[in-house]
């Protein structure tokens, strides 16, 4: 990774509603790196798909700034032709189209691109299908598949144009936990071998584990950030971040009622605050 930014906010604000207005990001300031493997954590209605859908020119911001790859999204003006050429996209539910194979889903990105006619289209899918562990997949369609190849097929599709950054939005969430666990696995690889940018929206601490950088949202703004550090480390920020953890941290007695004294006592310590 190096220290080029390839991903920028300024102030990003969404509203959304015309009576009773809904903020959806509050003044949301971030940076990422080329190269960098980020996850975004909070709770549902925290503004995390949002944001995402912010950064992949997917919606436009009420005010403030969006920059990816060097260029403001506001100044774009063919946003079709950016998001193809510069933005890879992988949803919960892959979104296949049901009446293509695995090859020709991947083909589909390619569509109108220089490089995506005849043979050229052809190989290209085929290579990205080998790359993500399907070459005997390719004649395929979805229903034909698991739920963890369809996603495999996704990624590879994401890939397709060979883009500067994947935003992915909750790839695991329709997966159970050993193909979550591949998938994420996949996209760290993809991320060290190919130098991709990956920004992944997850509700799964599990996941989060596995990128370099955990953002955290709350009510639309970006409340913390940390980098990934060992299991233990991850497990105890988590806990310090809930409720119960928050409780801890400042000595509110009445929520830790149910508590006895000597366990109070050990919590606190363990989560650095003063007995």
């Amino acid at each position: 990774m190096d220290n080029e930014i390839i991903v920028e906010t300024r102030d990003l604000v969404k509203v959304y509603g015309d009576g009773a207005e809904v903020r959806a990001l509050d003044g949301v300031d971030m940076c990422v790196a080329r190269g960098e493997f980020v996850s975004v954590m909070g709770p549902s209605g925290s503004g995390k798909s949002t944001l995402l859908n912010m950064i992949g020119a997917l919606d436009r911001p009420t005010s403030g700034q969006a920059l990816v790859n060097g260029e403001d999204l506001a100044t774009v003006r063919n946003l079709d032709t950016f998001r193809a050429r510069t933005v890879g996209f992988i949803f919960q539910l892959h979104n296949l189209i049901p009446t293509l194979t695995s090859r020709e889903n991947v083909e589909v990105p390619m569509m109108g691109q220089p490089m995506g006619k005849g043979h050229g289209k052809r190989r290209r899918a085929e290579e990205l299908l080998a790359l993500v562990g399907l070459a005997d997949r390719m004649g395929h369609l979805p229903n034909q598949l698991s739920g963890g190849e369809r996603q495999r097929v996704a990624i590879a599709r994401s890939l397709a144009n060979e883009p500067a950054l994947v935003l992915a939005d909750e790839p695991t969430g329709d997966l159970d936990s050993h193909s979550g666990a591949e998938v994420i696995g996949l996209m760290h690889h993809l991320n060290h071998e190919l130098g991709t940018t990956f920004i992944v929206v997850t509700h799964d601490p599990a996941v989060a584990r596995q990128t370099e950088r955990v953002l955290v949202m709350r009510d639309g703004r970006i409340v913390h950030e940390h980098q990934v550090g060992s299991p233990f480390e991850e497990d105890l920020a988590t806990f310090r971040r809930s409720d119960l953890g928050q409780a801890i941290l400042v000595g509110d007695e009445a929520a830790l009622a149910w508590l006895g004294p000597d366990e109070r006592t050990a919590l606190r310590r363990l989560l650095g605050a003063a007995v």
